[in-house]
């Protein structure tokens, strides 16, 4: 009789750990069983997914803005004087 219950403790502990790591990872182990029904799924075809819009999108403080003086080439960093970089 002892058998048998440590039978049933451990399969119990291994079903309440199994529970225990889908509840933990669930996140990651969702990203990962679509990404295996996607890749044996044979009428998936990944250029009909959606357009994804990125999380964080550049501001537009940070876009290129036009060159007000295109005369001046602003690529070019302008020095005001002429300092000597010793190497050490």
């Amino acid at each position: 009789m002892a058998a048998v219950t440590s039978a049933l403790i451990a399969i119990a502990g291994v079903v309440l750990g199994w529970i225990a790591i889908e509840i933990a990872c669930k996140p990651c182990l969702e990203k990962g069983r679509e990404a295996i029904d996607r890749s044996l799924n044979p009428d998936y075809d990944p250029d009909d997914d959606e357009i994804r819009i990125p999380i964080n999108p550049p501001s537009p403080d940070l876009q290129e803005q036009p060159n007000p003086r295109p005369d001046h080439d602003s690529s070019i960093a302008s020095v005001s004087s002429a300092t000597a970089i010793k190497a050490v």
